[in-house]
């Protein structure tokens, strides 16, 4: 599975984003795809996922009622709808799948600031 992430940028506080992950390659070991995100100098921290078969999302509760995960099933892609968003959400967002193993994307880039 290669994954590709994008929609990353710069928003002001309480503002939205939307990202996206193109997955390629054979999908069919993939359990869940989802979002994990890093500050530089900081540990990988987990955000949401969705079973790729079932549908069922998680959220960690830092973004619970803010950030929406969603699957295209069609275009083999998933998405995050990003709302409220605060300047501690501010960091490198990674497309993550849980396969055979773990697999990233590159990651992009969001800043909340004024």
């Amino acid at each position: 599975v290669q994954l590709v992430e994008s929609g990353g940028g710069l928003v002001q506080p309480g503002g939205s984003l939307r990202l996206s992950c193109a997955a390629s390659g054979s999908l069919s070991g993939v359990v869940t795809l989802g979002w994990v995100r890093q500050v530089p100098g900081k540990e990988r921290e987990y955000v949401a996922s969705i079973f790729w078969e079932g549908g069922q999302t998680d959220y960690d509760n830092s973004v619970k009622g803010r950030f929406t995960i969603s699957a295209d099933k069609a275009n083999n892609a998933i998405s995050l709808q990003m709302n409220s968003l605060r300047p501690e959400d501010t960091a490198i967002y990674y497309c993550h799948a849980v396969a055979y193993g773990n697999v990233y994307g590159r990651g992009t880039q969001v800043t909340v600031a004024s």
